[in-house]
């Protein structure tokens, strides 16, 4: 199967004409969405008790985990072990994981986090402490994806289960990574598409959030990644395609658009429109 969705629910106004959507009329659009709340901090229980709430039977949720167990948080203020930061998220989580709406965790390491020994024995510990759980890792330093240690890469992601996230953006010479579109868990696989903005991800001034994902994708590139996902298909029991490029409000447009060259047609989503009688 596969799903496709948007970071966030309240932001696309191409879905429903309001600037700000809640999470139930998204869910009459889309059957996935990536949720970035728990990356900056670990939401309550009952925050999470309420997103399911909110959305059908079919629809699933891809969570990226908070910035602390990715490295780009002091979580020690919150902490006194990683452990107990772990617990304390998969204990959130739980009404999630228990109603089978969860599609997989994020874990999205920075551009710091390179093909190191340290780094690779942080993901056993990774591993570990998800046990039992959909994971998809993100990585952004292209030392992973380079000709000394790509084979080594996929093959540590395939014994370890872990779904390494397939990425468009960019392509710059050794400072971005590659699209890869190589299966490494058979249940299921999560692409993200941020767009190809070179000029605006290369931006580091106050608004280089912005410019990054600042792009819409041709009818040409979506009917080529449209091939790229249909390629794998068989090798992965789930796909997840999330887009990222919303900046100027264009991901809404191409993930319905990418539905309709996949001829996708989510079944069993909300209403668009509540009947009152």
């Amino acid at each position: 199967m596969i799903r496709i969705g948007l970071t966030s629910f309240n932001e696309h106004d191409k879905l429903t004409g309001k600037k700000n959507n809640t999470l139930y009329e998204y869910a009459g659009f889309l059957p996935l969405v990536e949720l970035d709340t728990a990356y900056y901090g670990i939401p309550r229980k009952t925050s999470v008790e309420n997103w399911i709430s909110e959305v059908p039977d079919t629809f699933r949720f891809v969570v990226k985990v908070y910035q602390g167990i990715s490295g780009q948080a002091d979580w020690h203020t919150y902490y006194q072990t990683e452990e107990e930061m772990i617990q304390h998220f998969l204990e959130v989580m739980a009404p999630m994981t228990e109603k089978g709406k969860l599609f997989c965790f994020l874990v999205q390491f920075p551009s710091s986090f390179k093909c190191t020994q340290e780094n690779v024995q942080y993901l056993r510990k990774l591993r570990k402490w998800f046990d039992g759980y959909p994971v998809a890792i993100e990585l952004r330093d292209y030392s992973w994806y380079s000709s000394e240690f790509l084979e080594r890469t996929r093959s540590f992601m395939q014994r370890a289960g872990f779904s390494l996230a397939v990425i468009d953006e960019p392509q710059l010479l050794n400072t971005t990574i590659p699209f890869d579109p190589f299966v490494t868990n058979p249940s299921f696989t999560l692409f993200r598409f941020h767009g190809r903005n070179t000029q605006g991800w290369l931006a580091n001034d106050q608004d280089w959030r912005k410019k990054r994902t600042l792009y819409r994708y041709s009818e040409e590139e979506l009917q080529q990644l449209a091939k790229e996902i249909r390629s794998i298909e068989k090798q992965t029991r789930e796909i997840g395609v999330i887009f990222n490029n919303n900046s100027g409000g264009d991901a809404a447009e191409n993930a319905l658009a990418l539905q309709k060259i996949l001829q996708i047609e989510p079944q069993g989503l909300n209403p668009k429109q509540i009947n009152l009688f």
